[in-house]
């Protein structure tokens, strides 16, 4: 069996041509959509990731309203950024890059975040209307995800989909956003991580896999049955190489997985705009 890419890159792409043609449109009438970053200190990943946001939005025409501090930067320096981006009406949607420095209370600044400017989705405010199944922003990487299988059209409707991982940022609002009735969603969700005993016997009986674990090969053929679809959404590093939750031979066993690269972090970036724009849009 040779396993379909699940191509990201692709379909953000086309993504970003829709969401240029939006703010395009709100330029024209005086509303040019607005993107505030906040980068502190000189974590390389953290910095890349900001660079990356701003490329984009410039393809795409939103503007960058970029602020870097020092490592050395206090709580009250930070916030202060914050609250300018808040009260600017330019500024439509606010990106604070995680993690912030030692010492700093990254809760009480990502809770300073006006909700309507919540480019993430992961306010509290917007992660209770996801739970309520409300309108809000939906964070990037569960929304990018949902995307993607539907664009392929793998079955999610109805289907066993089990989640590695139980993080805030994808494993926990993936889990919600499947479970609900909405299109490409409806499915029956079960979260496993690596304290789970026997996960390979719950993996096996998936229909969709989505590892979210960050955990070089966590998920191996003989953890997958036949037909399924997989979805790396876990990284990390081998020295400067990005290594991915799915090992190679998975590839092997399975009809639909994303690539190591070009697979769900393309998706995640166009979801951040897709929010950026549906901010701007949403000013009256």
């Amino acid at each position: 069996m040779t396993a379909q890419l699940l191509d990201g890159e692709r379909l953000a792409q086309r993504i970003k041509m829709e969401l240029a043609d939006r703010a395009q449109r709100l330029s024209a009438v005086g509303r040019t959509p607005g993107l505030g970053t906040l980068l502190v200190g000189d974590n390389p990943s953290s910095a890349r990731y900001v660079e990356m946001k701003v490329e984009e939005c410039k393809e795409i025409g939103v503007q960058s309203f970029d602020v870097h501090l020092p490592a050395t930067a206090t709580q009250a320096e930070i916030e202060a950024v914050v609250d300018a981006f808040n009260a600017n009406p330019d500024v439509h949607s606010i990106l604070v890059q995680l993690p912030l420095p030692d010492g700093i209370n990254e809760e009480e600044v990502l809770l300073r975040v006006n909700p309507a400017k919540d480019v993430d989705g992961l306010h509290p405010t917007n992660l209770g209307r996801l739970v309520m199944g409300a309108p809000g922003p939906l964070p990037c990487t569960p929304a990018g995800i949902v995307e993607l299988l539907a664009e392929y059209k793998v079955p999610v409707e109805g289907q066993h989909v089990v989640i590695i991982g139980r993080g805030l940022t994808i494993g926990r609002p993936l889990a919600l956003l499947m479970a609900m009735r909405r299109p490409n969603c409806n499915a029956a969700v079960t979260v496993v991580h690596t304290g789970v005993h026997d996960m390979a016997a719950l993996t096996r009986t998936a229909d969709v896999i989505v590892s979210a674990a960050g955990v070089p090969g966590i998920v191996t053929a003989d953890m997958v049955k036949p037909g399924c679809a997989v979805v790396g959404a876990g990284t990390s590093f081998a020295g400067k190489k990005l290594v991915s939750d799915i090992a190679d031979d998975v590839a092997e066993k399975v009809a639909w997985i994303t690539p190591r690269l070009g697979g769900v972090g393309p998706m995640t970036r166009a979801m951040l705009l897709r929010n950026a724009v549906l901010a701007a849009e949403k000013v009256r």
